[in-house]
């Protein structure tokens, strides 16, 4: 799985609607619904019918009086429902929004080490997620058939996300911080594109003009200036296209998720897969390709195949702060550390939204912090104190680009609501 937000999460939106069944079969709803259909009620036998008739309907006044105690829960117990609800998801946005800075703020520290930093939090995820594969798999949830799924498209997978998290992570290194966020968001277009071509995906005219609106906000937004002039005055055209193209690599590869999903479905037997599978295998192959184009992508830096060894030993010492690059690595390691652990929290919380209400919700928490992660990358901030003054025009862009994640997300909801009527 890639570590920056244009991804990891993304991808949830896209394929746990097609297994969003796992969540009608967890312990909780069926401790929830204790009489199942087969259940059978023990036979009451008496020697006059009148008692039957009676015995009978004080049975069903008793399951007219439980069911009417479950299915309307008490206003107290509703308002801790709401609650817990409410603050699940304003954790969700504040760790999504601070996902976002410290992606920038990681790389900060990093800027002449983005590929080493690509490595370490692949691996780093490798662990995390075949640690947690295991434990499910131990736990009876992972079975035997699911991890003997073909791996050919979790080789496509790996393949995508490792160009992704690393020209991503190459791109956003020179990139001015309140402009990342909203390249990302070409995500969605993307994946639109990539879908109705591989998959045959259908979408509404709403859908679509929301994706279109959502390509002109960031059409408006890195055209504009600031007050010392145009933001990107100082970027080379090269860096925002490259971030651009590693959301179309992150895009493809969540396309090929969902179609995983779908596919093996039937064969297992309309069990869903489980999530970790995918995160597992895929961020396995991901670590694979991400070592294999380390000597292409440095090239892109103008780093010699012979001189990647010690560039390597140079951006350990410089994670580690360590040996004579520890001036220029100040904030290593903790605001590296600090990223990854807040993007594994935030992903963490985000599976538990899409769980506890729906994908759509999760997706518009994600929309709600895009704007205000701009304004926080454009303030002074430790280790990027100079901050960055945002022109009337880059703050319509960005309305334009919400705008759009609204209307294709509200659309996404009416036709699953239609669909569930």
């Amino acid at each position: 799985m890639t570590h920056s937000l244009t991804s990891s999460f993304h991808s949830f939106f896209f394929f746990l609607p097609s297994s969003s069944s796992v969540q009608l079969n967890t312990p909780k709803l069926q401790l929830l619904l204790p009489m199942s259909s087969n259940s059978q009620p023990l036979p009451l036998k008496f020697s006059h019918t009148n008692r039957t008739r009676t015995s009978t309907t004080n049975n069903n006044r008793h399951k007219i009086r439980a069911s009417s105690s479950t299915d309307d829960p008490s206003p107290s117990s509703s308002s801790a429902t709401n609650f817990v609800l409410f603050s699940s998801a304003a954790l969700t946005v504040t760790l999504a929004v601070a996902n976002r800075v410290l992606y920038k703020l990681a790389l900060v520290p990093m800027k002449d080490y983005p590929f080493f930093l690509a490595q370490f939090t692949t691996f780093g995820y490798v662990v995390v997620y075949f640690s947690i594969l295991y434990i499910r798999y131990r736990a009876g949830i992972v079975s035997d058939e699911m991890l003997a799924i073909p791996k050919l498209r979790f080789l496509a997978i790996g393949f995508l996300e490792a160009l992704g998290v690393a020209t991503g992570m190459f791109a956003a290194a020179v990139l001015p911080g309140p402009v990342i966020p909203v390249l990302s968001q070409t995500f969605l277009v993307w994946q639109l594109m990539i879908s109705v071509l591989l998959l045959g995906r259908r979408y509404s005219i709403n859908q679509l003009v929301g994706c279109l609106l959502v390509a002109s906000g960031v059409v408006v937004s890195i055209t504009s200036g600031s007050n010392t002039g145009q933001m990107l005055s100082e970027v080379e055209f090269f860096w925002p296209a490259l971030m651009i193209v590693s959301s179309a690599f992150q895009a493809a590869a969540s396309v090929i998720k969902e179609s995983v999903f779908v596919d093996n479905a039937i064969q297992l037997k309309q069990k869903s897969l489980d999530i970790f599978v995918v995160n597992s295998f895929g961020s396995g192959f991901q670590a694979l390709f991400v070592l294999l184009f380390l000597p292409l992508l440095s090239n892109l830096k103008g780093i010699p195949f012979v001189q990647l060894p010690s560039y390597l030993k140079s951006g350990a010492g410089c994670f580690l702060n360590l040996g004579t690059h520890k001036s220029s690595c100040d904030g290593a390691p903790w605001l590296p550390l600090l990223y990854i652990v807040t993007n594994l929290a935030f992903n963490i919380s985000l599976l538990n939204v899409v769980k506890t209400s729906s994908a759509v919700v999760a997706s518009l928490m994600v929309m709600l912090s895009v704007p205000i992660s701009v304004i926080i990358l454009s303030l002074p901030l430790p280790y990027l104190p100079e901050g960055t003054s945002l022109s009337p025009v880059f703050v319509v862009g960005c309305a334009i680009l919400v705008s759009g994640l609204y209307l294709y997300n509200t659309t996404r909801a009416a036709k699953n609501s239609t669909k569930s009527d």
